[in-house]
């Protein structure tokens, strides 16, 4: 691989149009370069992740139907609820301060017009770089009544990584918020009974946020001991 002339050393060149976007993430591939690479696995070398920018009116389809409805129902509250509404992908995606997602959900489940009688899960993110909203947390919502799907958002900063838990509205979320506990270390206020699900009990950090050592814990193989890919892994 030979280094971009219009480039040189390799590092990232903002796409046109995505100047003012939001960074989620950068990383540094693995071919080529010095330092501590990104080994997720990608080809190129340099990678950057942007948050997807605000939708705007028409969303298309039932999204602005659906949108009103919660806008009207939750009245003034809607603002500082919803920050962003997002249509990517082809799905809507509600981005909720945290504070006001109990109010949402509910509304979500219970108005007639909506229906999303079913959260199907709590998949957790971590986004280093997101300054004070690293940790995010994804509910994908099914509606069976009118047959449609959305997701919301929600993020809270490394520092508080509080989020209301959401079991009271959907009881089937128990696990699936025990779990994104375990791995990212989102603690969800006013879970039955919020402890580690697939780690130890006594297990040190979250494995699954990008903070976290890359490898794990030594492995005894027939008497033969493999250690961390940390500790046998070398990139030059």
């Amino acid at each position: 691989m030979t280094d971009n002339p219009d480039n040189p050393g390799g590092d990232a060149v903002v796409p046109a149009g995505t100047e003012t976007l939001e960074v989620l993430s950068s990383g540094q591939g693995a071919f080529g370069v010095s330092g501590t690479p990104d080994v997720s696995g990608y080809g190129g070398l340099a990678r950057t992740t942007h948050a997807a920018p605000p939708a705007t009116r028409p969303y298309g389809g039932w999204f602005d139907a659906a949108v009103d409805t919660l806008a009207e129902t939750l009245g003034t509250d809607f603002g500082p609820a919803v920050s962003k509404v997002v249509v990517e992908h082809g799905q809507l995606r509600l981005e909720v301060a945290r504070e006001h997602l109990i109010n949402v959900m509910q509304v979500l489940r219970d108005n007639p017009d909506l229906r999303f009688e079913m959260c199907m899960g709590a998949s957790g993110v971590h986004w280093p770089q997101d300054a004070g909203r690293e940790l995010h947390v994804h509910y994908p919502m099914l509606s069976m009544t009118h047959n449609r799907r959305l997701s919301v958002e929600v993020t809270c900063p490394d520092e508080d990584p509080h989020i209301p838990s959401i079991v009271g509205i959907y009881p089937g979320n128990d696990w699936h918020e025990r779990e994104t506990f375990d791995f990212f270390g989102v603690i969800f206020d006013g879970h039955p009974g919020l402890t580690r699900i697939e780690m130890p009990d006594d297990w040190v950090g979250h494995p699954q946020r990008k903070d976290y050592p890359l490898g794990g814990i030594p492995v005894e193989y027939k008497g033969a001991t493999i250690p961390p890919p940390d500790d046998r892994r070398e990139y030059k």
